[in-house]
């Protein structure tokens, strides 16, 4: 029986350990996690996030190729100094700023990819009795109020599981975890099925859930007590569907944009429109763009009418 310590969320779960196939090379020595929008890596804004919600205590699942991780939310002593001496005091603010005093780092080695519940079983010691908050850096989410601080007055409110969800086309269903319900407030929405991945005629709704959680700590025993999948995988999907039948879960459709920088596409999005509206970079960059788009549609046109006259 465990014993939750506290009425809100003060541990946040980053699961890192995976490989990043989809941007080899880069990621073959390097975590997709640090690839970087703008000038900040996609780590780093999912540690922000979890701050802004009050989180204080960030626990990552590492595995091999992530020291950058560890590294860069690590005191840089030398480069400090360096900035000091050059008197760049916005550079060696924005450095120190990486990890404010108040918060604390916490690291655990996933040693094999086992699935993304397998990946919260590990962080089970750390995490102790409380309920937590798990952030996947690659769906990063840009809002007025940031997505995680929106959960977490949920939770404050509800005590229990949430989990974010959107809407997506019928048609990609079969990309994501799948949840129904009830709405119970705008938004809220009282869950009643969550399915991994399913075919477009099958799935219960389009609504998908994507990489925020608030997750009650009695979710541990049920990952631990799921049968592995394909590849010898533990999902989080079917904790959450095990948990859902013992307890109540909620999902809740967000405030904001995500964007999947999992993918080539997606990450190339954001970077486009965080650039878009930085405050060091935008002026010039929207020139740019602005031309780039102004001469690529010239050129469009004239091979159309090169076309049409041939």
């Amino acid at each position: 029986m465990r014993n939750k310590i506290s009425s809100t969320i003060t541990k946040a779960v980053f699961p890192i350990a995976g490989l990043g196939t989809r941007f080899l090379p880069v990621t073959k020595a390097s975590p997709k996690e640090m690839l970087p929008i703008v000038d900040k890596p996609l780590i780093q804004y999912a540690v922000e996030e979890a701050y802004a919600a009050g989180i204080r205590q960030m626990i990552f699942v590492t595995g091999r190729t992530k020291r950058a991780i560890e590294d860069h939310f690590d005191t840089a002593y030398e480069l400090e100094s360096i900035l000091e001496y050059s008197q760049k005091q916005q550079l060696l603010e924005s450095v120190r700023n990486v990890t404010p005093d108040d918060m604390h780092c916490m690291y655990v080695r996933q040693n094999r990819t086992l699935g993304l519940g397998h990946a919260i079983l590990c962080a089970e010691k750390l995490v102790g009795d409380d309920d937590f908050a798990v952030i996947l850096a690659d769906d990063f989410m840009i809002a007025e109020q940031p997505v995680m601080a929106q959960m977490v007055e949920q939770y404050k409110r509800l005590q229990k599981s949430i989990i974010a969800v959107q809407n997506v086309p019928r048609t990609q269903t079969n990309l994501y975890g799948i949840v129904s319900g009830s709405e119970v407030q705008p938004g809220l929405f009282g869950m009643n099925n969550i399915v991994e991945k399913p075919l477009p005629d099958e799935a219960p709704s389009t609504m998908a859930v994507v990489g925020r959680y608030i997750l009650a700590a009695t979710i541990f025993e049920e990952l631990r007590n799921q049968q592995p999948g394909i590849g010898g995988e533990i999902q989080l999907t079917d904790g959450i569907a095990s948990l859902l039948k013992k307890e109540r879960v909620f999902s809740y459709h967000f405030n904001g944009k995500r964007y999947d920088c999992g993918s080539k596409i997606g990450y190339l999005k954001a970077v486009v429109d965080i650039a878009c509206s930085h405050p060091e970079v935008s002026g010039s960059f929207n020139s740019w763009l602005k031309n780039k788009v102004q001469s690529t549609h010239a050129q469009t046109t004239k091979q159309n009418q090169s076309d049409y006259f041939a």
